[in-house]
Order: structure tokens, then C-alpha cells, then sequence
């Protein structure tokens, strides 16, 4: 909005011309999330605990650890939405539509989320929205959003999925570009969640996530950097990189109300909206690929899952002692603390190893 307002008279006034230079916006975007999380983060969560006498339902057979967190309040990602979408907002170009239908699929994943968390609430046990509901309203969601980026990208590659580490390597899917994508979101979206289950565990993935698709963001909107790098050009997804800012500006806001012990969840309210974004942002970069491998965490935890079901299903037995992945340390007896820091460190090599696929090509 104040690109919008201000950059016109960047010329008359010197002080306005800083609204043209995006990083300078971004890290507006950073600050003003962060601070608005530290302004609105105690009032939200002395309201969720005046709204929720019993707080988040804990799972019955989940580690005995975890027992002393009741009464803890959950939908504590409005936090982050709230801070995130004002942030962005205030800061970006709203004549950019990958900006607005980035903020179509993280907001209407959260209110799926928000949906999810309330009925877990008010049936006080931990099903919530049916499963096949959600994942309905997820794929109509990322139907929209999908189709209209497809429109936005450029002709050449709008219905394309990028190789890493191959030079102008592209798989044109043509119209089942519209699947791929969706299962991009929603994976992204769902394996999110599925991490969110230990104080602080999924939040700092998340940022650092988001700030690696901060710089690709970057990265691809700009045509020298672009092909000096041999990645996919795609104008305008430059924008993108003001809320992945503002994503990481939130979660470090959110973090310090979430740090052992916690004084509030997320909830799917936080993790269902930030795991889409970030998909929404691969697929508009066309660095769906990449997702994979800098969100590796998330994959790992969302395959210890499957495999536990499938093999249960088809042996009897259970591969780990408890899943998502994260539970099954738990049981073998480290401390959620342990659990929390060596996932961070997982997340944070990952991260770099799906950054040098920039360069290496």
C-alpha cells in the first residue's frame, strides 16, 4: 500500500524514493510483522484463554510429557496471520496478483484451520473437521488460486515444472500443471501441520523456509540475477519476497511466545496457512522441487506417517514407536528440548543444500 501511495513522488521527495528498492521493503516487512506479533501476541492470548477453559485437546496416547501441557490455548496462528497479512500488505505492490492470490491460499487455508481448531475445542477431543472436508475445501481453494497463477505466469512457462541442477530444464504438464500444483500446497500445507507437535518445532522450519524462498523470490524476479543463475525468470514474483518477510518477521514474534514451555499453540489455524503459502510460493517460482529439499524436515515427518500406516496396515506392525516422526525420539526417551534443537539443525542443513541447487546446475 505505501508503494502504492508513495512511489510516485519518489521523485520530489528523496525520503519516498526507499519504497522502490524492495529489499528495503522487505525488511520493513520483517520489522513490522515482528513488532505487531509482540504488540497483539499478549492480548490475543489472554483472549484465547478467557475462550478456551481446557485449551488444546492432548492426544491420549501421545508421550506422558506432553499431559502437563493442558490447558495450554491453541489457535494462537491467528497471531500470525493477523501480523503477516497487515505486514504485507502495508508494504507490497497491490497491483501484483501473485501477491493477492499468496494471501488467498494462506487465508483460506487458515480459516480451514481456524474451522479445525474450533471444533476440536467445542467436541474437546482431537478429530476436528473430518479429513475428507478439509482436503475438499483445501482443493477448491488451490483450484482458484492455482488457475489464476497460471494465468500470471509467463506463457512459456505457465504450466512447467523446473528441474534442479538442470540449466533451462523444464516438464511441461499442461493442464495437470493444475494437480502438481495442488498437491504442492496441500503436501506443504498438511506436512506443516503434521510437524507442528512440540514447542517451537515447526516455527523456526518455517522461517527458514521462508527465507530461502525470500531470496529466490528475489532472485527469479530479477532478470540479470535470474539468468546469470540459469533459473526460471518469472516477472514480479519479486514482490513475493515482502511476504516471506513478513512470514519471517511472524514467526520470530510467534516464537517467543511459543519457546518451552509454551504459553500457546498454533494450531492448524497457523501451520494448515503457513505450510500453504509456502507452496503457493514454490509453484508461482517454479521451484516446487526445491520446496522439497529446504523443507526436507517436513517431508521426512509427513513420510514417517505414511510408511507407519502402510505398514501397519499391511504387516500389523509399526515401523517407529510412535509417528510423526518426531513422537518416535520421544518415546525412545530424549527430551522434547533435544528433539526440538536437532530438528532445527536438520531443517537448517537442508536448507542450505536446496540453496546450492541455485548455483549448482
Amino acid at each position: 500500500m505505501l508503494y502504492n501511495l508513495l512511489a510516485p513522488y519518489a521523485g520530489d521527495f528523496l525520503l519516498f524514493n526507499l519504497v522502490r528498492y524492495l529489499t528495503f521493503r522487505t525488511g520493513c516487512a520483517v520489522l513490522t510483522s515482528l513488532i505487531l506479533c509482540f504488540i497483539i501476541g499478549p492480548r490475543m492470548i489472554r483472549w484465547l484463554r478467557s475462550k478456551q477453559a481446557e485449551g488444546q485437546p492432548i492426544r491420549t496416547d501421545g508421550p506422558e510429557s506432553h499431559f502437563k501441557k493442558a490447558g495450554t490455548p491453541t489457535m494462537g496462528g491467528l497471531m500470525i496471520l493477523i501480523s503477516v497479512t497487515i505486514s504485507t500488505l502495508l508494504w507490497t505492490d497491490l497491483s501484483n496478483p501473485f501477491m493477492w492470490y499468496a494471501l488467498l491460499v494462506m487465508i483460506g487455508f487458515g480459516a480451514i484451520g481456524f474451522m479445525d481448531d474450533y471444533l476440536k475445542l467445542t467436541k474437546k477431543n482431537t478429530k476436528g473437521l473430518p479429513g475428507k472436508m478439509k482436503l475438499l475445501i483445501q482443493f477448491v481453494i488451490g483450484s482458484v488460486a492455482t488457475i489464476g497463477i497460471m494465468h500470471s505466469l509467463p506463457p512459456d512457462i505457465s504450466s512447467h515444472v523446473a528441474i534442479p541442477f538442470f540449466k533451462h530444464f523444464f516438464i511441461n504438464l499442461s493442464w495437470f500443471f493444475i494437480p502438481w500444483a495442488l498437491v504442492v500446497m496441500i503436501g506443504a500445507s498438511n506436512a506443516v501441520n503434521l510437524t507442528d507437535g512440540l514447542d517451537g518445532l515447526a516455527i523456526v522450519p518455517v522461517a527458514i523456509v521462508a527465507s530461502c524462498f525470500g531470496l529466490i523470490t528475489y532472485l527469479v524476479g530479477n532478470a540479470n540475477f535470474s539468468n546469470y543463475l540459469q533459473i526460471p525468470f518469472v516477472p514480479g514474483t519479486g514482490e513475493l519476497a515482502i511476504l516471506c518477510g513478513a512470514l519471517v518477521g511472524a514467526s520470530m514474534g510467534f516464537l517467543w511466545f511459543n519457546a518451552p514451555p509454551a504459553m500457546v499453540f498454533m494450531g492448524d489455524t497457523g501451520s494448515l496457512a503457513m505450510g500453504g503459502v509456502l507452496g503457493a510460493i514454490a509453484v508461482m517460482t517454479k521451484h516446487e522441487l526445491v520446496l522439497a529439499i529446504i523443507g526436507g524436515l517436513f517431508v521426512l515427518e509427513t513420510v514417517s506417517v505414511i510408511v507407519q500406516v502402510v505398514s501397519f496396515k499391511l504387516t500389523g506392525k509399526r515401523v517407529f514407536k510412535m509417528a510423526p516422526l518426531h513422537h518416535h525420539y520421544e518415546k525412545k526417551g530424549w527430551a522434547e528440548s533435544t528433539v526440538v534443537i536437532r530438528f532445527w539443525i536438520i531443517a537448517m542443513i537442508l536448507a542450505l543444500i536446496g540453496l546450492s541447487t541455485l548455483k549448482l546446475r
